[in-house]
């Protein structure tokens, strides 16, 4: 970093990137600025600059001292250790000293410090995680555990909907579920563990939602919202149609696509009196997106979906921005990351869904004016489908 570009960020004062120390803070206060900074994109920490952006700077003494501090914080107070660089800059015409330190956004995250703490970025401060979510949720981006395994409290195979298990088995495996456990000589417990749908005695999230009888007992808060506005404005009162849609991830889906079709718009075009018509956007792309709801929120947050239907447009929201650095113009172009492998490979038989990470592309290819929206700021993702005023 050149002199200019660090004068440049001290004018822009502090923010979620760069802090300012006056002075040494000590090895244990050091190892929790650069653990938030390495759980987050990185950052910079300058010390000899004030809070105000002035700069007393410091003695070659007090560098001595903070480079000591740092290596202590590095590698013994951060787990897993940390690799910052230095700096140091001469500014101003009697060259005050400010020394930089330069974090990297973690490769092997989350961080934490010796104790277990987890520490992130707020703004220009920092916060320690309390939250259990929040800390499944920095797990889950770490790839180190997923929401969809987690066994559910009381849930348990008699939660089963055995009919609809059955059926699973009968066209995908060619064989009834009767004549697979009497083959196998196992009990229906121990082939769900098998399938990985539940562990030990307990059901996990993706047993729930794909086989359970009623999710939402156990899980309220997933469900479908889904409401017709008269008009553009979500905080209307006045709406033609509203469900709450509940039932495993086939009857979410079913449901979803029956609401939709039974409040947008049959075209007649050139078919006859008494045919219905064509919908005004193309099933294929509504199914992709609500295909894509199901399967890729992040389900730590418990939240409900929306799909909201206004006289303009169509929102699509599912609880969870995109993970890690995934962006928007990354799926535009077919990228993709699994976030719940279980659902997601179950749901290759179940959904019209192929699970090679093309969904959104495909539904650009029917509605090129999709738009697509990863919030950080409300933690969610929607996606809009303009509709033609009449």
């Amino acid at each position: 970093m050149e002199t200019i570009e660090l004068i440049k960020l001290i004018e822009c004062g502090e923010d979620s990137r760069t802090q300012f120390k006056r002075e040494s803070i000590g090895a244990k206060s050091l190892a929790e600025e650069m653990i938030a900074f390495a759980n987050g994109k990185g950052g910079i920490i300058l010390f000899g600059v004030d809070d105000n952006g002035q700069m007393p700077g410091l003695t070659e003494a007090d560098i001595r001292a903070i480079n000591e501090q740092l290596s202590d914080a590095a590698n013994d107070k951060v787990r897993p250790a940390i690799y910052p660089t230095t700096e140091i800059h001469q500014v101003g015409k009697d060259n005050r000293l400010v020394l930089a330190v330069i974090v990297p956004e973690g490769v092997a995250k989350p961080y934490s410090d010796k104790s277990g703490a987890f520490w992130v970025k707020s703004g220009a401060d920092k916060r320690r995680l309390t939250a259990r979510e929040e800390i499944l949720r920095m797990l889950q981006a770490s790839h180190l555990i997923h929401a969809d395994e987690l066994p559910i409290n009381g849930a348990t195979a008699k939660d089963i909907d055995m009919d609809h298990l059955g059926k699973f088995f009968l066209n995908n495996y060619g064989q009834s579920l009767d004549e697979a456990l009497a083959k196998d000589g196992i009990t229906i417990g121990q082939m769900l563990n098998n399938l990985g749908l539940a562990r030990e005695d307990r059901l996990n999230l993706a047993g729930l939602l794909m086989f359970g009888r009623n999710p939402q007992r156990f899980r309220p808060a997933l469900v479908i919202k889904a409401v017709s506005f008269f008009g553009n404005d979500p905080a209307g009162d006045l709406y033609r149609d509203s469900e709450d849609i509940d039932g495993c991830i086939r009857d979410l889906h079913k449901g979803a696509m029956s609401f939709l079709n039974r409040n947008l718009r049959h075209l007649q075009g050139e078919k006859g009196f008494n045919t219905l018509g064509d919908i005004e956007i193309p099933v294929a792309a509504m199914e992709e997106i609500v295909v894509n709801m199901l399967l890729h929120r992040d389900y730590f947050i418990s939240a409900p979906w929306k799909i909201m239907i206004f006289d303009d447009r169509v929102e699509f929201i599912s609880p969870g921005m995109l993970p890690n650095n995934l962006t928007v113009e990354n799926i535009r172009s077919g990228v993709s990351i699994i976030r719940n492998p279980i659902i997601a490979s179950f749901a290759t038989k179940e959904l019209p869904y192929r699970g090679i990470g093309t969904g959104i592309r495909r539904a650009l290819s029917k509605v090129p004016d999709l738009e697509l929206e990863s919030s950080q700021e409300h933690n969610l993702f929607t996606a809009r489908i303009p509709r033609k005023v009449e």
